[in-house]
């Protein structure tokens, strides 16, 4: 980078010196060391993550059991075990193919803004634009919705861990949303006022998200047929027999359908790739952890599932449990402390994969803010100088996650219909980066390290669209027949609704003064090797 903005040059001497790690680099307005950094932006927090410490945030964020466990009802009920089983693995094959047309864009173009910088890229300039703002609103609101499912979720185990001591309690869902907020804000505030400890948990993390899906592996795997407990399931059960589900659907569309629970579980591969500005040589590094994610994620999550699926002994049971993975540990361990034991772990995943959700959340609503495509985008873009991050903007996300907590409360359908539309609208921002770069040939960005070149490309990105488009559609349908206010699935409703207000907020005022992102890719810069910047350009004080 021979030219800074501004015009003044920037001297060769000062740029090596500054390309070593361990330098520390001042950012001031007018100052021939400003970094410009791939995003085409100066360089305002610093790179804390390590390769290792960047797959933590990835396996945590996606820490497969967790979900698959807490959320293994709805897969039951669409083919029993071997739906569970089988659904996973196709489901996971085909978010491989998403995470490598991902990991191809975030090599190319490291920037937190992740989806929505490229989805403003792909389109060309004509379309960019407008393409990329719905991309990041639409990525924005699936990790805000998905934080709020996470937070639900944890709120739920907490409670089942006191209901299992306490057998009369008729468990209300004012209980559920009170545990939520707690867990939520705890997350919320532990991502804020720990940022610097971020790097190190998430590296501890890995170890309590494998060690957790360990051990409850061994637990429910030797537990059940001794002490005079109900033996194993049969080998049949877990792989071969098809349960009835009475949905109403065919046989080959339930299986379809099933695969919701496996998307939910596998995370969104596109997680670690908001963290692209505080991580050194982010081009390289970026894929290896996307890659990381994703097997680690499967190989944990298939092998707990075949387990707590051989502790099942009593099927019927788990339709009238109000948390069936919790009826599932105490079938496998026939005592309370067990499932209590059991949930606990549980709850330690899901808690890291809530921090892991602020952690996403706020990094994408500060660039957001930062191309003033949202309301007091001076507010959201303020760097607290103290903390090293976007304090506001990741306040601003748990404001909102308690706001939609409160839904619960008065109604569960539409809340679970309100969370259950964050698949819809991630799967909508990885399309509006994927799709149009196909559509042009491929042409539009410049790539880095991780390519891939020829056909191939062109191959693994028309099957990660097709994939993404059909099942857009089979999760807009409602989960049995025939209809009911109760059991429709207004998914499709609530997409729809969030799409209308970010595109009331384009006319009424965004489209005047957003631009969005330019940078197309291919840019080296020191920033992208420097750990430490004292950040003063243009930020709040704690």
């Amino acid at each position: 980078m021979d030219e800074k903005p501004g015009g003044s040059g920037t001297d060769s001497a000062d740029v090596k010196e500054a390309a070593l790690p361990s330098e520390t680099i001042n950012v001031d307005n007018g100052v021939s060391t400003d970094l410009i950094n791939a995003s085409g932006h100066i360089q305002e927090v610093d790179r804390n993550f390590s390769l290792l410490t960047l797959t933590g945030v990835g396996i945590n964020q996606g820490s497969t059991w967790g979900p698959a466990g807490s959320s293994i009802i709805i897969a039951l009920f669409n083919g029993g075990p071997p739906g569970v089983l089988y659904e996973f693995i196709v489901v996971s094959i085909c978010y491989w193919v998403v995470a490598a047309c991902i990991a191809e864009l975030a090599s190319a173009i490291p920037s937190a803004g992740g989806v929505y910088h490229w989805a403003s890229v792909t389109p060309g300039k004509k379309w960019g634009r407008v393409v990329g703002f719905y991309a990041g609103y639409w990525n924005w609101l699936g990790w805000t919705l998905g934080g709020v499912s996470v937070a639900s979720i944890a709120g739920n185990i907490f409670v089942q861990m006191y209901a299992a001591h306490h057998p009369d309690l008729v468990v209300q869902p004012w209980h559920i949303f009170l545990a939520s907020v707690i867990i939520a804000w705890m997350a919320c505030f532990l991502v804020c006022f720990g940022n610097r400890l971020m790097p190190h948990l998430n590296g501890i993390g890995i170890f309590i998200t494998v060690a957790g899906v360990v051990i409850t592996i061994v637990v429910v795997a030797a537990m059940p047929g001794s002490g005079g407990r109900p033996a194993h399931a049969s080998s049949s059960f877990v792989w071969s027999d098809w349960q009835g589900t009475g949905l109403g659907y065919p046989q080959g569309y339930v299986f379809i359908a099933g695969m919701l629970n496996g998307a939910f579980s596998v995370g969104t591969p596109d997680a670690v790739s908001h963290l692209a500005e505080e991580i050194p040589l982010p081009g390289v590094n970026l894929p290896k952890a996307i890659a990381f994610q994703m097997v680690i994620g499967f190989v944990t999550g298939f092998f707990y599932l075949v387990a707590v699926l051989y502790a099942i002994n009593d099927f019927e049971a788990l339709a009238a449990s109000p948390f069936p993975i919790a009826e599932i540990y105490f079938q496998a361990t026939q005592s309370a402390a067990g499932e209590i034991g059991l949930l606990a772990l549980l709850l330690f995943a899901i808690l890291l994969t809530l921090v892991c959700v602020f952690i996403a959340s706020g990094r994408v609503l500060w660039t957001l803010g930062r191309d003033n495509a949202t309301p007091f985008p001076k507010f959201l873009t303020t760097i607290n100088k103290r903390f090293g991050m976007p304090l506001n903007a990741t306040m601003t996300c748990g404001v909102l996650t308690t706001v939609l907590l409160c839904i619960y409360v008065g109604n569960t359908i539409a809340f679970n219909a309100l969370v259950g539309s964050y698949v819809l609208l991630s799967s909508s921002s990885y399309i509006a980066a994927i799709l149009p770069n196909l559509l042009t040939g491929r042409k539009n960005i410049i790539y880095g390290p991780f390519h891939m070149k020829g056909a191939l490309g062109f191959v693994m990105e028309f099957i990660a669209c097709a994939y993404m488009i059909v099942w857009f559609v089979i999760y807009c349908f409602p989960p049995a027949l025939p209809v009911t206010a109760a059991t429709m699935n207004w998914s499709s409703l609530i997409w729809g609704g969030l799409t209308i207000l970010v595109t009331l907020w384009w006319f009424v005022s965004a489209r005047k003064g957003y631009k969005g992102p330019q940078a197309i890719g291919g840019m080296e810069s020191v920033a992208e090797k420097v750990r430490r910047v004292s950040v003063n350009h243009g930020v709040g004080g704690a």
